[in-house]
């Protein structure tokens, strides 16, 4: 998909910040831009399909859950293992980012990071601890970098 319409776009500024919390979302997404509910599921799709746009999904506010200690854990994988071990990491309930960056040595050893997250500092470590455990000795060294405040909770956004 080359170009948006303009009820492509008006479906996308509508749902860029999530869906209604009402019981009938995407009827109410139809209504707000002028068009039936099964034409804004289809377009939502066609849109999905293209690659317009990555996902339809939940995000869970984990402040809100009680998950107030965020740590960015940073590994120093053997860069033949790190394509294998990043999936593995990434499926782990409590983390939810996990890729892969270029090394900037001499400053920076890390080539992986995995946020995760817990309900304390202590809950984090020890988590992380199981991410070692999970890389063995392809892992050469880790950190985590904890967070201290909340700068940024959005992506990109489109006008309609």
């Amino acid at each position: 998909m080359s170009m948006l319409d303009q009820v492509d776009r008006r479906i996308i500024a509508a749902t860029q910040t999530g869906l209604p919390l009402v019981e009938k979302p995407y009827a109410a997404v139809a209504r707000s831009v002028g068009v039936e509910e099964e034409e804004a599921i289809a377009r939502m799709q066609r849109l999905l399909t293209s690659g317009a746009i990555r996902r339809i999904g939940v995000i869970p506010n984990h402040y809100a859950l009680g998950f107030t200690a965020n740590g960015m854990s940073v590994w120093d994988v053997e860069d033949e293992v790190v394509d294998h071990a990043g999936p593995r990491i990434g499926a782990l309930d409590f983390v939810t980012h996990c890729y892969e960056r270029p090394r900037h040595l001499p400053f920076w050893r890390y080539n992986l990071f995995a946020m995760v997250h817990g309900r304390s500092r202590t809950e984090v470590l020890d988590k992380v601890a199981r991410i070692a455990d999970l890389l063995g000795p392809s892992c050469r060294a880790h950190d985590v970098l904890f967070s201290t405040r909340i700068l940024k909770k959005t992506g990109l956004r489109i006008a309609a």
